[in-house]
Formats: C-alpha cells, sequence, structure tokens
C-alpha cells in the first residue's frame, strides 16, 4: 500500500500501522545514552501487540530505564486485535478494553543475565498493580492521547516513543511539544508540509531521525487484510513513514557536501518570487547567496548549522514569504522556460548560513 493505500486508509481512520521490531532497533540505537534513567511513555501501544513495548521491556535493564509506561486506545483498530506480538497465553485482556501497563523493574528471575519474554510474563503475572484500566472522560474516549488520565501519565514521562495515529499528527506533535516532551515517533512524510509541522522544524523544535527518508518503511499489515509483499511469512506494506525526534542524533550535525557552482542557465530564477530552482539536494550551489528552492528530501540532509529554512512557496504559506500570482492565478512558484510555464513540485526555500553572514 502505497500514498493511495496511506489516503485510503486515514478516511477509514485505519491509520495505525505495526512497526517491525527491526525498524526501532536500527533507529533507537542512536539515542541509548539518552534513554538511561528515563521514564519512557509508548502512548499509543498495546502492550501485547506493540513492537515499542516490547523492544523496551526486553531491553529495560541493559538501555538502564527507571519506568515503562504503555497505554492502549478504546478505538483503535489495533488494540486487541489479531495481531498478538507479545503471546502471553491467559494474561491478555479479552476485548479491546483500553489499559496502562507501568513497569519499573523486568528481574531476570532465571539468573540468565538477559531479559527474555518469560521474564516480562513473570512480572505481569505477579504483579497486578503494573496494569490498570484506562476510563477516559466526556471529551475523549478511554486510552486516547488527550485524555486527563493520559495526559497524567505524559507528564511522569520523560521521553515518548511511539507511532502514533497519522490523521491526528499534528494535535499528538503539538501536545508533546506543549509539554515540553523529549520525543521519537514516526510520522507521513506529508505531514512535513503542514504549517504547524514545518514550523517546528524551521524553530529547531523538531528533525528527521537517522533512518532515510528514501524507500518509506515496511509496516507488519495483517490487521488490515492487504499487503504489499510477505518476509518469512509475515505480510508487509510499505507507508511513505519516517522517524522525527527532538533528541540529539549524529545525522543533525552532519554538513552536506556542496560542490555545484552557481550559473543563471542551471538554476534559473522563479517567475514571482526572488529564488533559484535547485532540482536535486546533491546540486545545491556552494556559491549562491540568495535564496534556493530545493525538494522535499532537502529536510533529510537539513543540519540547522549549514542552512536556514525560510519556508513553503505554495497556497497560502506562500503568500507569507511573498510569493506573488502566478500564471494559474495562484500564489504557487512557478518557472518559465522556453515559452513553457510549470510550478515545480513540492518545494522548501533555504538559504546557506554562510551567505547570510557573509551579507551581514
Amino acid at each position: 500500500m502505497g500514498n493511495v493505500g496511506l489516503s485510503n486508509a486515514k478516511k477509514a481512520k485505519q491509520d495505525e500501522f505495526y512497526t517491525q521490531l527491526s525498524d526501532i532497533e536500527n533507529e533507537l540505537k542512536y539515542y541509548k545514552a539518552q534513554l538511561r534513567g528515563k521514564t519512557i511513555l509508548c502512548n499509543c501501544d498495546d502492550p501485547f501487540e506493540s513492537n515499542f513495548f516490547r523492544y523496551f521491556a526486553l531491553n529495560f535493564n541493559m538501555l538502564g530505564l527507571k519506568k515503562l509506561i504503555a497505554t492502549s486506545y478504546v478505538k483503535s483498530p489495533i488494540a486487541g486485535g489479531q495481531l498478538p506480538l507479545l503471546d502471553i497465553e491467559g494474561l491478555k485482556p479479552d476485548g479491546k478494553e483500553p489499559y496502562a501497563i507501568e513497569i519499573k523493574e523486568v528481574p531476570d528471575h532465571k539468573r540468565r543475565g538477559a531479559t527474555d519474554l518469560a521474564d516480562v510474563e513473570y512480572l505481569l503475572k505477579r504483579n497486578a498493580n503494573t496494569s490498570r484500566p484506562l476510563k477516559g472522560n466526556d471529551i475523549y474516549d478511554a486510552g486516547d492521547f488527550r485524555s486527563r488520565e493520559c495526559v497524567e501519565l505524559l507528564k511522569q514521562a520523560d521521553i515518548v516513543i511511539t507511532n502514533p495515529p497519522f490523521s491526528l499528527f499534528r494535535e499528538y506533535l503539538a501536545q508533546l511539544i506543549a509539554h515540553d516532551k523529549q520525543f521519537l515517533v514516526i510520522g507521513n512524510k506529508n505531514a512535513l508540509h503542514y504549517k504547524e509541522i514545518f514550523n517546528f522544524i524551521k524553530e529547531n523544535k523538531l528533525w528527521p531521525g537517522v533512518r532515510p527518508f528514501s524507500g518509506g518503511m515496511w509496516f507488519l499489515a495483517d490487521y488490515m487484510g492487504k499487503y504489499e509483499k510477505v518476509v518469512d511469512g509475515v505480510k508487509l506494506i510499505n507507508v511513505p513513514a519516517i522517524w522525527l525526534t527532538n533528541m540529539d542524533n549524529p545525522k543533525r550535525h552532519e554538513q552536506l557536501p556542496l560542490y555545484k557552482k552557481y550559473s543563471p542557465a542551471q538554476y534559473p530564477k522563479y517567475d514571482n518570487y526572488d529564488a533559484i530552482e535547485v532540482g536535486q539536494t546533491a546540486e545545491i550551489p556552494c556559491d549562491y547567496d540568495g535564496l534556493m528552492g530545493v525538494p522535499d528530501a532537502f529536510l533529510d540532509k537539513f543540519n540547522p548549522e549549514q542552512f536556514e529554512l525560510i519556508g513553503i512557496p505554495f497556497g497560502n504559506l506562500g503568500k507569507e514569504i511573498g510569493v506573488k500570482k502566478n500564471y494559474r492565478g495562484r500564489t504557487d512558484i512557478a518557472i518559465t522556460k522556453d515559452g513553457k510555464s510549470r510550478c515545480p513540485y513540492s518545494r522548501i526555500i533555504i538559504r546557506r548560513i554562510v551567505a547570510r553572514t557573509r551579507k551581514d
């Protein structure tokens, strides 16, 4: 399921996708030092079906966590669904009742020197106080991240790590930032063009994770009855998703090597905005001081010490940065070559910080 499938899923509110354990492991390895001694909240995760809960429960001692909290959602298509990842017979609640699980200790009761599912099962069976039902309130259903009891759990957390519903992504992210939480979450690449999300990136409150943008992410798909491929008997779908975070990672500090020289012929100016068109991130000229329009994929290489984000040159967002009406009467950037006008697909306006300093 690609973009069309994702759009259909959003309309049907089937916008929650099971994240593969390997994707979690590959991204989390860059943040281990930042997790030590912290309370981790997975607030869109049925503990018996979420690989996020599984990852943190199995690595609780290795990561040196203080506490792990997971909550499920009453109307989630995932909660209580058909894809149990943490298969503990007789322990999982029936139906889709939302509940919260809090773990403060994962004992190695068999003294093997490592944590496994048997240890997590032992903990959950022996300590009933770690699990309790969620009730919701007049406005939000039980387990909804906006409900009072879930907000109280959010206040306890140091770091939130999960894969939230794509259809509520703006509201979800705004809540995390309003509560001044650190986070590492999965979002749709299309969300980068939301005004609120882009402004968070522009203000250095949000940036991409380490995993590259290209290729999308493969999610477990059994619950939707649709899939694109099968690997080791597991059905998978591809979604244009990326990691987004406000936790430091090494990619954020990498300098993008620039080698191309500016020429008016290769980098034409837009008809209705004072910036040049750069078709590929790798072709950003090293000697141009003005504004440049680059593809969205640039954000995968964005280093705030090297570049400044200016804005999105389309529609109402284009008006905010001074884009004039184009040949179609719209405030989208346009370019004319050989008498033919067109609007480049999905651009972001940037400027090299070195160039700005030179002017100052």
